[in-house]
């Protein structure tokens, strides 16, 4: 007989972030991959997923002197690397390179394969994750998309959708292409053949940040994008070849990661002439990574279990601020977290912009701590990071910064804060999944309404929302007069005086989160509205 069957699905992703251990990512991409990938190996579903093993990471960033910070490049341990005897070969700068695969043996990967060149003097390919210019990057995606490619074919895996999180992978769709014209197909009918196999995820809600890239280059580092004239790649990306527009016409579905994400990028792309048309799947995070275990048992116990269990974590980051910075902060004061990439558009420094803030932070009443990490070469993102470690020699009591963010420290973040702050300039944050992940573990959201937050937020119940969605000019000055409205006028008296309260909004709050804003729900929303496609039938004996 015939059943339905779950489509088998390549993900391809640049990065994935399964542990602190292993440390192949740069951010929430990875962490988003990560968490997306653990979630397929628990619910069973078939899903394979390709990414790069990068031989030295990510930087380890750590402030300079002058409080600029300073990068440094470890080498990534392999213990938790199989090898699987697959090879793929591609073109690189007019060298032939052979890839190999390795399996991910750990972190609850499931079906997780990394390409590395097996000759060392083809490792600068892929040394170093977002390192060197455009030749570079143009280099590594070529390794990414048609080694991934070629690389299912040695494995054998033969997938019935191939799923690209972010414009990296999208010559994996231009190597699909090509199979189909070596096979005899004209471009036409082989790019209306690629697309009812491609779905695409973007992430970045800036023109700016979607990557293009010259014809010439693209010719210059890869000789397997040759099969193609520039007529051709014209057609798929533009000229400069647009990596999201190519995606966006090489796909039957697009989608965004949040539903205003959703509509923003609708917004953006609506002049792409074939693109597909772009919905929006909400991400999630995956609750055992995530979520405190503790919490987690006292969900069901009641807000004073909850406040309890919430104030185990609360010490133990307490302890490891002092450990880190010599700071000791004060238990029963509040501690506002803020944690995530150092990128302008995040404005970390905005609570520290009204003078009336200072006496707040002088007497102690409100501690912050903040953690991130700029872009290598983002100037203004270490100059950010600067401002804040100069603002915890200002207030060196109740205000912190800590180094090297990492998901080890971002787990104790979001456990032992009391209040998560996210205040991007709307409509700049795709989904923000750190609040997520405060947000599963009681720590209260107090939040612009952009990315994930206006779908959780229910405002003096779930958290609190700063402002009113507002984008237009001086952005900046009015979210900052709302952020201290809401943080004199509800936080802190709510925290001061009715811990009641308190422990019911975090209830409310992991109530909301620990299923909708799950990836184990987001990775089944893929399947149910993205990966199926009718009819999708393969037989089955039974």
């Amino acid at each position: 007989m015939s059943v339905p069957l779950l489509p088998r699905v390549a993900y391809f992703c640049m990065e994935y972030a399964l542990s602190e251990e292993f440390p192949i990512y740069s951010g929430g991409l990875g962490v988003l991959a990560g968490d997306h990938v653990k979630s397929a190996a628990d619910l069973g579903v078939p899903l394979v997923a390709i990414g790069i093993f990068w031989s030295e990471g990510y930087t380890r960033q750590r402030l300079g002197p002058t409080g600029v910070p300073v990068d440094a490049y470890p080498v990534t341990p392999r213990e938790a690397l199989t090898a699987t005897g697959a090879k793929a070969t591609v073109t690189i700068r007019g060298r032939e390179v052979t890839l190999i695969a390795w399996r991910v043996n750990r972190h609850g990967a499931g079906e997780l394969y990394l390409l590395e060149p097996e000759r060392e003097e083809d490792r600068w390919l892929t040394r170093r994750l977002y390192s060197g210019g455009p030749d570079l990057r143009v280099a590594q995606e070529i390794v990414l998309g048609v080694g991934g490619v070629r690389m299912l074919r040695a494995l054998g895996v033969a997938p019935d959708v191939y799923h690209f999180n972010e414009g990296h992978a999208v010559f994996a769709g231009l190597e699909l292409v090509r199979e189909r014209m070596v096979a005899g197909a004209t471009f036409p009918a082989a790019c209306a053949a690629v697309r009812q196999e491609i779905v695409f995820t973007t992430h970045t809600p800036v023109l700016a940040g979607n990557e293009t890239h010259a014809l010439p280059l693209l010719r210059e580092q890869g000789a397997d994008l040759g099969a193609f004239s520039d007529e051709q790649l014209e057609a798929l990306g533009g000229a400069p070849f647009g990596m999201t527009v190519a995606g966006l016409r090489l796909s039957r579905i697009a989608n965004g990661v949040a539903a205003l994400h959703g509509e923003t990028t609708r917004r953006m792309w609506k002049g792409v002439e074939g693109a597909a048309p772009i919905t929006s799947v909400t991400n999630g995070v995956h609750s055992p990574t995530w979520q405190d275990s503790r919490v987690r048992a006292a969900y069901s116990a009641g807000p004073a279990a909850i406040l309890a269990a919430h104030q185990e974590a609360k010490r133990e980051l307490i302890t490891e601020v002092r450990a880190r910075s010599g700071v000791a902060l004060a238990e029963e004061r509040l501690i506002i977290g803020f944690a995530r990439r150092a990128a302008s558009y995040k404005r970390a420094d905005l609570i520290l912009r009204d003078p009336k803030m200072n006496p707040l932070l002088a007497e102690g009443r409100v501690q912050l701590v903040f953690s991130g990490k700029a872009h290598p070469n983002d100037t203004e993102g270490k100059q950010l990071v600067a401002a804040l470690a100069a603002a915890s020699k200002r207030f060196p009591t109740s205000v912190v910064f800590l180094e090297d963010y990492e998901m080890r420290l971002g787990r104790l973040l979001t456990r032992g804060c009391d209040v998560w702050l996210n205040n991007p300039r709307r409509p700049m944050e795709a989904s923000g999944t750190s609040g997520m992940k405060a947000a599963m573990n009681g720590v209260l959201n107090l939040s612009v309404l952009d990315g994930w937050w206006p779908e959780g937020c229910e405002h003096g119940v779930t958290g609190w929302q700063l402002g009113d969605g507002y984008e237009g000019p001086g952005q900046d000055e009015h979210d900052l007069k709302a952020l201290v409205a809401v943080l004199l006028g509800e936080v802190l008296p709510i925290w001061e005086t009715d811990r009641t309260r308190w422990g019911q909004m975090m209830q409310a709050s992991i109530a909301m989160s620990q299923w909708r804003f799950s990836s184990d729900r987001m990775v089944e929303e893929y399947y149910e509205r993205i990966y199926r496609r009718a009819p999708l039938v393969r037989a089955a004996v039974g």
